[in-house]
């Protein structure tokens, strides 16, 4: 059986294939609440580890997109001196590169291949980029480049589906079991975050109160919020 392809051409046509663009604004209540949900638990990983300040933190993204993730980092305190980007389709790179700090680094490009040195990073973030990955030896190539960046004391900040959408055959869950097999040196926290997202968009039409009342059920959320620690 040959593996699906996860070449530069193949992600531009899933990324393609997905709903509108307004469908992931974040004027939209379902959207908002998500984002928010997501940011309280990753404030609380850095918490856990002792980052009382972020200025100093050095911090690598693999599928920055355009650049919305890395804008966050910004607000929250990280230097644009000390964080990167990379991207691998050239569109969302040149957006990446409209929006954010001439200092920031973006590099574009398959992040299996990029000269980031071993140790350099104290934070790799992932945001729904693995679960767009079809193959499993892609998979195992990119979180070991992930895991190489980081420094002892580190971590790998992930977010994405840990279970398959019925609807999008573009996109597959990656489940805590998958994600401890492909870090087997880690460390792991993870907790489930982030309503389904048909449900929300469907609750919020209805009125926004209702995200965190369905939120409120644990089995409803289909994403996984993860801190996974490189030991000293």
């Amino acid at each position: 059986m040959n593996q699906p392809s996860d070449d530069r051409e193949a992600m531009a046509a899933r990324y393609a294939r997905r709903g509108a663009p307004e469908r992931y604004s974040i004027l939209q209540p379902d959207v908002w609440q998500a984002v928010q949900e997501r940011q309280r638990a990753m404030l609380g990983f850095f918490k856990r580890a002792g980052w009382t300040s972020l200025s100093d933190k050095r911090a690598v993204e693999v599928g920055c997109g355009a650049g919305g993730n890395l804008q966050e980092l910004l607000r929250l305190g990280f230097m644009p001196e000390r964080l990167t980007g990379i991207e691998l389709l050239p569109d969302r790179a040149a957006h990446a590169r409209q929006v954010l700090p001439v200092a920031l680094r973006l590099i574009e490009g398959d992040a299996r291949q990029v000269p980031i040195e071993a140790g350099s990073q104290d934070l790799v973030l992932q945001a729904t980029v693995f679960s767009s990955l079809q193959g499993h030896q892609t998979r195992s190539e990119l979180a070991a480049a992930m895991w190489r960046w980081l420094a002892p004391g580190g971590a790998v900040l992930w977010y994405d589906l840990r279970v398959d959408n019925p609807r999008n055959p573009d996109v597959r869950g990656v489940p805590l079991a998958e994600l401890r097999a492909l870090f087997p040196q880690a460390r792991v926290a993870a907790r489930r975050v982030t309503l389904a997202p048909p449900l929300a968009r469907a609750a919020c039409r209805l009125h926004p109160r209702l995200y965190p009342l369905l939120n409120a059920m644990p089995p409803l959320r289909t994403h996984m919020l993860a801190w996974i620690e490189k030991p000293l």
